[in-house]
């Protein structure tokens, strides 16, 4: 009986834990379809469009370090519960009409991924601790299927209701997530993240290995999020249908969930992961140039795109913890990665907009990103050294 009850526990744990992933990718991608809409029905140029695709990842620089003293003083269960109310309460001000509401709604939307993503994993070490690759790999397809179909279908429901109506239809996803997570309130476990107070040996702000890997994940993350939010608008500008726009879109999302399906067991039997980093950098500027050159192969430029977007993320996480000797370490390296590479990324779309603006066109744009992947192909080389973060030498 009581194996019964534990077996259904953890069906509703993983269902719950699924169904919160489908919201960190949806509300944040699902909109890019529908940009050049948004900015042809509020006159906005595509520098404001740009800001728009920036503010959730601004949002994920400034609420991910909150994230883990809340859950301890609220709890991971209620938190996450929380982080689904400000998702759905962002989709719904994000439609209602006006030009601050949109932003508003945005900023709402990119503080809630911000939350689930940086707990969800240590909810799934602390519940699941037997299975953390398996379900980590689990809830890393579901985001990139759930953004894939949130994608392809904006378009159609658009051309139906309007774009307005193919937004609020959005919130369908936290709403469903709400009430599968509901069990999961009654819980009042200890809450077992990190402490963001161990203390490190290392200075990583001084540290120019740690400097590598913070910029490779910059590097490579800024090309992911300017295709995130610019890609439908590029290929419709170059001729191809919204719909098939929309496709597209979904298929770079779909790619970038392949990587943790190939690289996980890998990465760390290499001696090094210099090939590795250099080889994924390349990858996503090669495809970013056939982008200009031979747009009518969109589809297969977005699969490679995403795939060595994915999995240059997969190896920027894991330079965390490969260069460093203990956790203390990993903890101050990876908030100094993620704080830099969220506010790179940030940067991305708001500058290809201003680009554009300036230039009239994308080809300036995608060669300019296509060059900050050649950089992170550099910084790859680099981090990608089988070598550690030392401590700092005592300050006199």
């Amino acid at each position: 009986m009581l194996d019964t009850k534990n077996k259904w526990n953890t069906i509703a744990l993983v269902a719950g834990i699924l169904f919160i992933a489908v919201n960190l990718r949806v509300p944040f991608t699902s909109i890019a379809p529908v940009l050049p809409l948004i900015q042809s029905d509020f006159g906005l140029s595509s520098s404001a469009v740009g800001l728009l695709t920036s503010l959730p990842l601004l949002a994920f620089a400034a609420f991910s370090p909150l994230s883990a003293p809340v859950a301890r003083k609220f709890g991971l269960e209620r938190t996450l519960f929380g982080a689904l109310l400000i998702i759905s309460l962002g989709i719904l001000l994000r439609t209602t009409g006006s030009v601050w509401s949109l932003y508003l709604g945005t900023i709402l939307i990119g503080t809630g991924i911000a939350l689930g993503n940086v707990l969800l994993p240590g909810l799934v070490k602390r519940d699941l601790s037997a299975n953390v690759a398996s379900m980590t790999g689990a809830y890393s397809i579901t985001m990139g299927a759930a953004g894939a179909i949130g994608s392809a279908i904006m378009i159609p429901i658009t051309q139906v209701w309007g774009w307005n109506i193919a937004l609020v239809l959005l919130i369908t996803a936290p709403l469903l997530a709400l009430i599968v997570w509901l069990p999961q309130l009654k819980k009042h476990e200890p809450v077992s993240l990190s402490n963001p107070k161990k203390s490190a040996t290392v200075a990583v702000w001084k540290s120019p290995l740690a400097w590598q890997v913070t910029l490779f994940m910059g590097f490579n993350a800024m090309p992911f999020y300017v295709a995130v939010g610019w890609l439908p608008t590029i290929l419709i500008d170059q001729g191809i249908s919204a719909s098939e726009a929309g496709t597209v879109h979904g298929t770079l999302q779909l790619a970038t969930a392949i990587p943790g399906l190939i690289l996980a067991a890998t990465l760390r039997r290499l001696k090094d992961q210099k090939l590795a980093a250099v080889t994924t950098s390349l990858l996503v500027a090669l495809s970013l140039i056939g982008l200009i050159y031979a747009p009518e192969f969109a589809i297969l430029w977005a699969a490679l795109l995403g795939f060595g977007s994915g999995a240059s993320m997969m190896l920027g996480l894991t330079f965390v913890v490969l260069r460093t000797k203990n956790a203390g370490d990993a903890a101050a390296l990876s908030g100094m990665a993620q704080c830099v590479g969220y506010l790179m990324a940030a940067a991305g779309p708001l500058f290809l907009g201003q680009l554009h603006d300036w230039s009239g066109g994308w080809t300036v744009s995608l060669l300019i990103t296509a060059v900050i992947s050649i950089a992170g192909a550099f910084t790859g080389m680099m981090a990608g050294r089988n070598v550690h973060l030392e401590p700092a030498p005592s300050m006199s």
